[in-house]
């Protein structure tokens, strides 16, 4: 039995925006840490899907070495079938090369990923903290040259698989750097999928006292311990408009094995729109989507409102 569309029912909250811009990571973030290749066409059409739903921000691919992330090895091929695509179309860029790469092909909105630990930027880049920054001071002078949006990633803010805990003061220093560089948006990611509300609330407060507002945020929660919408939540509370979720559920880390999935972009908006908060979405548009990459990927949708509402398709 179809579910109706009348659930699930609205019941705005106090103190929550009216609206949130969703930034889908499924493409890049999720596709990079499949076991078997996605084919290009598929990608492609994965992303108009998206679009067609009602997202405005779809994070397309990332501009590595090959040798790196093969799943998206595919970057120069993809891009030109994206052409015309009405959405805002993010593409990560690693160095200068990366983004020369991009900008060749049309991306007019790009994005470094930095680390707020030693040991996962020396993992994910083979770099200190200290190295890494220096590395995109060019990257993003030479981007926003360009004309280009740049937003910042900061990974690992709540905790790390190999140091621990992170300390609050560590993540503000990087985001502070981040920011002072040239990055218009800064995106908190929880990694591994350790942080809790008051945690949350704990590092937002400290960015805006280091002067870095609410307005200027997304947040990037991991799922592992089921706290991602309660983390969600917590954020938007605080003044947050920007969150970033993944179509199905999808992702992970390739260089963070106890990194499982995003926050599901089905599960983000059932919430949302039971709040009252516009996002602009088709929740069962989306759905549909997402069980068609799942049927694609050969395996279910980690997400429950997919399973929710598209059970007999996935």
């Amino acid at each position: 039995m179809a579910l109706p569309d009348t659930l699930p029912m609205t019941f705005p909250a106090p103190g929550l925006p009216a609206r949130v811009r969703i930034h889908e990571v499924g493409p890049r973030d999720g596709l990079q840490n499949e076991k078997t290749l996605v084919p290009v066409a598929v990608k492609a059409e994965f992303i108009r899907r998206l679009v067609e739903a009602g997202l405005t921000t779809v994070e397309a691919t990332s501009f590595v070495h090959p040798k790196w992330v093969p799943q998206l090895a595919d970057a120069e091929e993809l891009m030109p079938l994206l052409e015309g695509t009405e959405a805002r179309l993010p593409v990560l860029v690693p160095n200068k090369r990366g983004l020369e790469r991009a900008l060749a092909l049309g991306a007019r909105d790009v994005a470094v990923f930095a680390s707020v630990t030693e040991s996962f930027a020396r993992a994910n880049l083979n770099r200190s903290v200290d190295e890494v920054l220096e590395m995109f001071e060019p990257v993003v002078a030479e981007a926003r040259t360009a004309g280009a949006e740049v937003r910042g990633y900061l990974s690992m803010c709540f905790g790390d698989p190999w140091e621990g805990a992170v300390p609050v003061s560590q993540t503000v220093s990087v985001a502070r750097r981040l920011l002072d560089m040239g990055c218009e948006e800064l995106s908190l990611g929880d990694t591994i999928g350790v942080a809790t509300p008051g945690h949350v609330l704990e590092l937002l407060s400290a960015l805006s006292e280091a002067g870095i507002p609410a307005q200027k945020l997304a947040v990037h929660f991991h799922d592992t311990y089921g706290q991602a919408l309660a983390n969600t939540l917590t954020a938007l509370q605080y003044g947050v408009t920007c969150v970033d979720a993944s179509a199905g559920g999808l992702g992970g880390c390739p260089y963070a094995k106890s990194a499982t999935g995003n926050l599901a972009t089905e599960d983000l908006v059932w919430m949302l729109d039971g709040l009252g908060i516009e996002t602009g979405v088709d929740l069962r548009r989306l759905a549909a989507t997402s069980a068609w990459m799942a049927r694609h990927l050969g395996r279910p949708s980690p997400s429950r409102t997919v399973r929710a509402l598209a059970p007999k398709e996935i």
